[in-house]
């Protein structure tokens, strides 16, 4: 048996188990054996009923006394009775009505989960396995419990995974000898053993250590390969960073930049003087002063009769960019262009030619930037605003429009964590601001629970009487039936009806451009006090007078997004505050976490809590950096494995570029990550 084997062809698979498996990503013998066990179950020291503690994980051999299914506020119940030589206890699972009728009396389960007491002891959900169906559940005392899919048993990809193990002829080693010896590393299959086939606990964590290692080393290796690629060969023409346009911006700025501003924006000048072509992240928090620094970039491609792009997400934010320093960038001899997919068709045709005579040095746009009859006369440098918004093959295409490789700025008003910098972005040179301008205004943040709206609603009257605007974010657009949550409609509604259909507007993602940008404008200009949005308004949006913030059900959003959210307040020299309207019953989880971001005003601080919590594939998304993604390891637990990999890949591709020596290394690039090579030298 060959690891590229289609699983298909392994005994007691067949076609129906292989289209179950391939939901999961299983689809080679190879990719059965990394798909890993999810927990482990230790059966050496087995625990009885009665001696269980309220609070804690346990598990238990148990057998079926009864069941019972009806439906409860929470949905479909189903709760049976089971008992061992102890005690008995009830077991429930909710919203599984497939269980129902599922269990017969006598039969044998091993359940595990936490044990919790509602008039009784119970468990709630909890993981379980027949054993009457799995003659070799006693076989070991450590018990692999696998990701699952909809009609896949445990025990048939324990099973899977043990054949394969037994039948196997050879996968071949992934990692060179040398480093093996020196972080004492098992061989690749020995580790599969362990994880697989453990004896003890102590063996999981050995093979754990040489996988997650792995995984990293070829992580951070892709890294090395893609900045040779965008370094190697490749030449920009330098542009001065102190020109006419450049100095004149500066000296117009009716406000004084501050420490972190000047410090980057000499960093970036270092970079656009040399020939080697800029590839800098700027990562600067909500509000810190990001867009004058990009725009001191973007003018010394001006001064040099060249031009520069900005790519923002959202026709909003392009279109705040464009109108919010249109009037400055004029007054100095700059010449500005704003290009979005809503203009009408002769009004995108007269741009485009524009921006082709080069009658235009500074274009700022969206995804409408990168259409193929877009073409640049000369551009020298390309900004891509709020990156993980776009993907790698959309930053390329817009470099793409210069026929020399262009200065590439990514920004970012998401803080992103140490870990992820170093691990996602160690191609790039970063610049960090976290200084705010001066002048601004204390903001606080509040939480309170649904049943004081009424009273927040009083409070916001007042508010606005004194001459103050607020956005008030709901997570739907409409009512749902399945999700009892405030809509942006329904509370719209409400509003109107309280404060009349003059002083409110709403905003979200299904209404098209003109009418998102009209209700924008309006309320930017003040002709309605109150915004009703969804998270349309979640980047880009710089309105000074809005000093409050109202959102509905925060425990439907992320850290990170709330934080975005916050920071379309405080922008002014008014005092700020934003008030989240929690449901009660919340879990402790949830409320743990709202109360962090009420108490914490530092986006670092927060993008490190959102990392934990919700890991780093789902902060970053694999499309925005075209990096595979991580399935064993984790960038915040296994930060000194991610460190010596770096080291490591980063040595082995500097001193053989070409992989010549190192052939293992070469062939698994290939081999596992064919598709990451092809996104190598985006830039």
């Amino acid at each position: 048996m060959k690891p590229e084997t289609p699983v298909q062809y392994l005994k007691g698979i067949g076609p129906k188990r292989a289209a179950r498996l391939s939901k999961l990503g299983i689809n080679t013998v190879e990719d059965l054996l990394f798909h890993l066990p999810s927990r482990y179950i230790d059966r050496s020291n087995p625990v009885p009923i009665a001696s269980a503690q309220i609070g804690q994980e346990a598990t238990f051999v148990v057998k079926v006394m009864g069941s019972t299914f009806r439906r409860s506020r929470r949905g479909p119940l189903v709760q049976i009775l089971v008992a061992d030589e102890s005690a008995q206890m009830y077991v429930v699972w909710f919203n599984r009505p497939d269980l129902r009728g599922k269990f017969k009396p006598g039969e044998k389960l091993l359940v595990s989960g936490q044990v919790t007491f509602y008039d009784q002891m119970q468990m709630v959900n909890p993981f379980f396995e027949r054993l009457d169906a799995n003659p070799d559940f006693f076989e070991r005392p450590i018990f692999p419990v696998y990701p699952l899919t909809e009609g896949l048993a445990a025990w048939e990809v324990r099973r899977a995974a043990n054949r394969v193990l037994d039948e196997l002829d050879e996968l071949p080693e992934t990692i060179p000898l040398e480093i093996m010896q020196r972080h004492e590393l098992p061989g690749i299959m020995q580790a599969l053993q362990y994880v697989h086939r453990p004896r003890e606990m102590a063996e999981i964590e050995k093979g754990l250590a040489r996988l997650r290692y792995e995984e990293l080393f070829y992580f951070e290796a892709l890294i090395a390969m893609r900045r040779r690629s965008l370094e190697e060969g490749v030449e920009a023409e330098p542009l001065a960073p102190e020109g006419k346009l450049t100095k004149g911006f500066l000296k117009a700025l009716p406000f004084e930049l501050t420490r972190d501003q000047l410090k980057v924006i000499a960093e970036i000048g270092a970079d656009i003087c040399d020939k080697n072509p800029m590839h800098r992240l700027l990562q600067g928090d909500v509000g810190s002063g990001k867009t004058v620094v990009a725009l001191c970039a973007m003018l010394a491609a001006a001064d040099a009769g060249r031009q520069a792009a900005m790519m923002a997400p959202t026709e909003i934010l392009a279109e705040q960019h464009y109108q919010g320093w249109k009037k400055t960038l004029e007054a100095i001899g700059a010449r500005p262009l704003l290009l979005t997919g809503s203009l009408k068709n002769k009004e995108k045709e007269e741009r485009r030619e524009m921006i082709a005579r080069g009658k235009a040095d500074m274009v700022f746009g969206t995804h409408a930037l990168i259409e193929e009859n877009v073409e640049f006369r000369d551009l020298a440098l390309v900004v891509v605003d709020e990156q993980h918004r776009f993907g790698v093959m959309q930053r390329a295409a817009l470099a793409s429009k210069s026929e020399v490789r262009p200065h590439v700025l990514v920004m970012s008003a998401t803080p992103i964590p140490r870990t992820l910098t170093l691990s996602y972005y160690g191609d790039l040179d970063v610049s960090v601001i976290k200084q705010k301008p001066k002048g601004r205004a204390e903001r606080t943040t509040e939480l309170a629970y649904e049943g004081r709206k009424e009273g927040v609603y009083r409070w916001l009257e007042e508010r606005l009487k004194e001459g103050d605007r607020a956005y008030v974010v709901c997570p739907l657009i409409e009512e749902s039936e399945k999700l009892e949550l405030s809509s942006a409609k329904e509370t719209f509604d409400e509003l109107v009806e309280r404060l009349g259909d003059q002083r409110v507007t709403l905003v979200h993602g299904r209404m098209k451009p003109q009418e998102r940008q009209l209700a924008m404008s309006r309320f930017r200009k003040g002709e309605v006090e109150v915004l009703v949005s969804t998270t349309v308004i979640e980047v880009g949006v710089d309105v000074p007078q809005a000093t409050i913030m109202i959102i509905m059900h925060p425990e439907r959003f992320g850290l990170a997004q709330l934080h975005q959210l916050r920071g379309r307040i405080g922008r002014g020299q008014r005092p700020s505050r934003c008030v989240l309207l929690m449901p009660r019953g919340l879990s402790p989880e949830a409320s743990q976490r709202l109360t962090f971001f009420a108490n914490t005003e530092d986006g670092f601080a927060l993008a490190e809590e959102d990392l934990r919590i919700r890991g780093p594939g789902q902060i970053m998304g694999r499309r925005q950096h075209g990096l595979p993604d991580l399935r064993i390891a984790d960038l915040l637990r296994d930060r000194d494995l991610l460190m010596a990999a770096q080291k490591d890949a980063f040595k082995i591709l500097k001193e053989d570029p070409e992989l010549k020596k190192h052939p293992r290394v070469s062939a698994t690039i290939r081999r596992r990550h064919a598709q990451s090579l092809e996104l190598l030298g985006v830039a």
